[in-house]
């Protein structure tokens, strides 16, 4: 009798085992699927159905995450997509904001943004944790954290996980370059942004669309004494590799590079062609419509004189302001280049670490009450 109970009993929990591993086979599976299936959403060239793509992608994706916490494939669908819904859509709210005069609101979806990189940071080293677990010790100084990356990620299909993680890296350091208590902190942080895109650049420097070329190339015109002549090689070749079907790289040639020369010709007209573009890549075209919201603005005589000091001339595409859309409630969105803050003369503190992305701290909502 004992042993038909033992029998009994082995049976039920094998065949319980055995429903747990169909089951996880079956969301992996899932999410493989839809990483897969993502890339047709930047073929959409409506800014607006991009924006509320993002968002239920980043629910869905953020559930699968849940059910299926190790799965690269979930790890790299949030990275990449809380970066694109960072860089693509709170930051051009905040910019949106500062051109109207509306510093709680601009405050507001700076915050936004914030949150969005802490994320994205987040998963992409759990990402790159699966290799190997020695990143805070290796991120100590450049040098240690250049020979872990060498020594841990040598495969070209390492290459989207490590930009991925750069990427989000370097631009949380420009959004919060101009802040008094954490910037500082930021910025002498910087080079591990750097040498993560660096390192997925040396293993295919192709990955979306030469995405790590124009992350470098704005980090190298961080200022006017910074590396110009390499950061216009870097979107020289950017340029010739994309055969100019990516608008983001004569965008960030305009706002990085020329604003740091203070060449106004060059400026705009390298913004006025991302506006005149029609449809020069159909594979990216969200990203180029990302482009050429922000070229408008960046194309306002306002701006231009403030962020680049650059006097613009009276015939142009330029608008003083793009107006915000309406925010909505499953894809990744659009990847705009970050905006690197220049190095550090001094290490401060460390920064603040981020609250934990199934807890994000909460907001409290702009004052003003205008709708966008």
């Amino acid at each position: 009798m004992r042993s038909h109970m033992l029998i009994l009993t082995l049976t039920t929990a094998l065949g319980l085992s055995s429903t747990g591993c169909i089951k996880k086979v079956l969301v992996d599976g899932q999410i493989e699927s839809t990483r897969n299936a993502a890339s047709s959403a930047d073929t959409i060239g409506d800014y607006d159905v991009g924006r509320i793509a993002a968002q239920a992608g980043l629910a869905q994706f953020e559930g699968m995450h849940a059910l299926s916490p190790d799965n690269q494939d979930a790890l790299f669908l949030l990275a990449k997509t809380w970066t694109g819904y960072g860089s693509g859509f709170c930051e051009d709210d905040m910019q949106a904001a500062q051109d109207q005069g509306n510093d709680d609101l601009a405050e507001y979806d700076r915050k936004r943004a914030r949150m969005a990189y802490d994320r994205a940071v987040f998963y992409g080293l759990q990402l790159l944790g699966q290799s190997d677990p020695g990143f805070n010790q290796a991120k100590g100084n450049q040098q240690t954290l250049e020979a872990w990356l060498k020594k841990n990620f040598t495969r070209k299909e390492d290459a989207p996980y490590l930009l991925w993680t750069g990427v989000p890296w370097m631009a949380r350091a420009g959004l919060m370059a101009g802040d008094d208590e954490e910037g500082p902190a930021f910025i002498a942080e910087l080079y591990v942004g750097v040498a993560i895109v660096e390192r997925a650049v040396a293993l295919d420097p192709s990955v979306d669309h030469y995405t790590g070329l124009m992350a470098l190339a704005s980090y190298h015109a961080r200022t006017n004494m910074a590396e110009l002549d390499e950061a216009k090689r870097l979107l020289d070749t950017a340029i010739e590799k994309t055969h100019g079907g990516s608008l983001l790289i004569q965008y960030t040639y305009a706002t990085r590079y020329a604003c740091a020369k203070g060449d106004a010709a060059l400026y705009q007209s390298m913004l006025d062609k991302v506006v005149q573009a029609q449809d020069p890549d159909p594979d990216v075209r969200l990203q180029n419509s990302v482009a050429k919201r922000a070229a408008r603005r960046w194309l306002g005589k306002h701006r231009a004189k403030d962020q680049c000091g650059i006097e613009l001339g009276g015939s142009s595409s330029s608008q003083e302001s793009t107006p915000a859309p309406a925010p909505a409630a499953a894809a990744p969105a659009p990847a705009a280049t970050p905006t690197p803050a220049p190095p550090a003369e001094t290490k401060p503190a460390k920064p603040a670490k981020p609250e934990h992305p199934h807890k994000p701290t909460a907001m409290a909502k702009p004052a003003s009450s205008e709708t966008r």
